[in-house]
């Protein structure tokens, strides 16, 4: 665990612990307690730009890849403006139908193979 220096606002505090040694009591020396912030940086949210014009360019059924690309442009535009919960909303809604645009051309593919070889076998 790392331990910063208190800064000019904090100062330590000197805090007595009881050592528990069986039925008795016995206290520790005073000891140095230090307080110490850490700043979180605030999680981005992901567009999927490329999942979405993979979709647009490759499988693109009933148009699923180009409302994909709408939404992945709204959510990097809003990720560019600071509005990390619209950012957020948007990249959501271009990964589901990203998702459900692979789907369909995954199975429009399998399907197109099996009726392939179905027909070559023939």
């Amino acid at each position: 665990m790392a331990t910063a220096s208190p800064d000019k606002g904090h100062q330590p505090v000197v805090v007595t612990l009881p050592q528990y040694f069986g039925p008795e009591v016995h206290a520790q020396p005073p000891m140095m307690v230090h307080q110490s912030a850490v700043n979180i940086p605030a999680v981005q949210p992901s567009d999927d730009i490329i999942w979405s014009l993979a979709c647009f360019m490759y499988g693109n059924p009933l148009c699923l890849g180009l409302a994909a690309l709408i939404f992945s442009v709204k959510a990097r535009d809003r990720k560019v403006v600071g509005d990390l919960e619209g950012a957020r909303h948007y990249g959501s809604t271009a990964r589901v139908i990203n998702i459900v645009a692979t789907v369909l051309t995954s199975v429009a593919a399998v399907l197109t193979i099996i009726v392939l070889l179905a027909l070559t076998s023939r």
